[in-house]
């Protein structure tokens, strides 16, 4: 086993799908007696857990395991520095050559072998003696038995490369170190994507989808909420599809059904819905169901008829109007989050167009916008009608200028209502004010709420007046409920009135 008072630094990359893996991660080493610690210099054991989506995530990746690898060097190479995730699992080969610093690659389906990893590696002279240790020749031997044709473990001496065949899903019993605050949390229900958009890496990355049985998820759920969870934060590469590859039944609809049974949850957030299966049922779910935060992230990436068949999609700019409309007439109060591709390959300035009168016409409530990244290995990297780089920067800036003003228009809009909010303890800005989030404020994503006048605990739900406005954040004031009528309980998600908070 690890030596007692081995020290850990970790550094985890990415979006919260990739936080849920670095925290399974965290659970299989602070098992076995790791303690976290602040910096990498006081560190025995390094790790960081890779995104490799876009050009710019790569970038911070590599900078990140080069900056580790000075750490280590710098140490003596006293220190075992270890790389996984989306970037070990697509160029460990070259990561081998360019950065012989690293003792071992994990891909996205082998992160939680890190636990028998560092059980099964000899002391201080780290994984250059692995080869000498027969129960660490054992996991190897068992690894390379399970690894896929394009699955390797090089030899003793040499960086562990285990890359094998994505698709791991963890579950309701795996160790876990949740490292979101104590009253938030997100929950993987399903790993890997069998989409096939023309720009998307994610299904080599991860593999095709496979989903995590009912019983399994509302298993954690429930353990979430005994230890104080009040939002779960639904993640998933494609969150609509949900249980096709189950063959048996699984829904999303049928999922949530599960989940708003549990007793201490007051928010579950749908982060990360496809447009094509978002059905009726589900719909119907959001409108009347209060747990059900009326908030939908949903990544629409274009509206013209020309980009959507470019980026294969399946799903038209008839079928996208349709659905954002029906959204609107039947979820009241429906807080909605998208984004969109500029400058994919055979974009044209009419397609364009058509995708800023399109959301000067849908007011988003929250939007992103990303300039297309050419990754290897997709469909559009082949094509040849690529966007010149200053057309891309020109497009983005363009669309953006729109969704702001568009945003602050619906920002000043909420001045005078009354709203739900989750306290989240001072503010990061300053310690005159508390920091919450209403529950069209998804965590790490959006803006936030800022309460200048009343006092709430960390982790409380409180009801709070909206004063003023920025772009993105809002500033509140804490009421009591007894001032907030049956109007504004209705407009903000239909939720029942909370209990007084404390004042100051």
């Amino acid at each position: 086993m690890a030596l007692a008072g081995k020290k850990l630094f970790f550094v985890s990359l990415g979006c919260p799908k990739n936080r849920v893996d670095s925290e399974i991660m965290l659970g299989e080493l602070t098992a076995r007696d790791y303690t976290v610690v602040e910096s990498a210099e006081e560190a025995d054991l390094l790790v960081v857990n890779t995104c490799s989506f876009v050009e710019e995530a790569r970038e911070e990746s590599i900078d990140t395991i080069l900056d580790l690898a000075r750490a280590k060097t710098d140490s003596g190479n006293k220190k075992t520095l270890v790389v996984s995730g989306c970037l070990a699992q697509r160029h460990s080969k070259e990561l081998e050559v360019e950065i012989p610093e690293v003792d071992a690659f994990f891909g996205t389906g082998d992160h939680w072998r890190i636990g028998a990893y560092v059980d099964e590696r000899l002391g201080p002279a780290g994984l250059g003696q692995m080869g000498s240790s027969q129960a660490a020749k054992n996991l190897v031997s068992e690894v390379q038995a399970e690894l896929d044709a394009d699955g390797e473990v090089v030899a003793p001496g040499a960086p562990l490369t285990i890359v094998g065949r994505p698709g791991y899903n963890y579950d309701a019993y795996s160790p876990r170190v949740v490292t979101t605050p104590a009253w938030t949390a997100y929950v993987k229900i399903a790993e890997g994507c069998s989409q096939r958009c023309s720009y998307c890496i994610i299904p080599r990355l991860r593999g095709a989808a496979k989903s995590r049985p009912i019983d399994d998820v509302a298993m954690e759920v429930r353990n979430l909420a005994a230890r104080g969870v009040k939002e779960i934060n639904l993640i998933a590469q494609d969150l609509t599809h949900y249980g096709d590859d189950r063959k048996d039944g699984t829904t999303l609809a049928g999922l949530l059904r599960e989940l708003v049974k549990v007793d201490g949850v007051h928010w579950i957030r749908l982060l990360y819905l496809y447009p094509h299966n978002f059905t009726d049922e589900l719909i119907d779910l959001m409108a009347t169901e209060p747990k059900i935060a009326k908030y939908v992230d949903m990544p629409l990436q274009h509206i013209s008829d020309n980009m959507l068949n470019v980026m294969r999609r399946r799903f038209s700019e008839a079928d996208t109007r349709a659905l954002v409309k029906k959204l609107r007439e039947r979820v009241p109060g429906l807080v909605f989050r998208t984004t969109f591709i500029v400058g994919h390959p055979g974009e044209t300035e009419a397609d364009f167009q058509t995708l800023v009168d399109f959301v000067r016409e849908s007011r988003f409530e929250r939007m992103g916008v990303f300039k297309y990244s050419q990754e290897e290995g997709t469909h559009a990297a082949r094509r040849t009608d690529h966007v010149l780089t200053l057309q891309k920067e020109d497009r983005y800036h363009r669309l953006m200028t729109v969704q702001q003003g568009i945003s602050a228009e619906l920002q000043q809009a909420m001045i005078g209502k009354r709203i739900e909010v989750l306290v989240e303890g001072r503010s990061e800005e300053t310690d005159l004010l508390l920091q919450a989030r209403n529950y069209g404020q998804a965590p790490e994503i959006d803006g936030v709420t800022y309460i200048n006048e009343g006092w709430a605990e960390p982790g409380d739900i409180v009801w709070a007046e909206v004063v003023d406005a920025g772009d993105y954040d809002l500033v509140a004031r804490i009421i009591d409920p007894s001032e907030v009528s049956d109007d504004d309980a209705e407009a903000d998600d239909d939720r029942a009135l909370e209990p007084a908070p404390a004042f100051a």
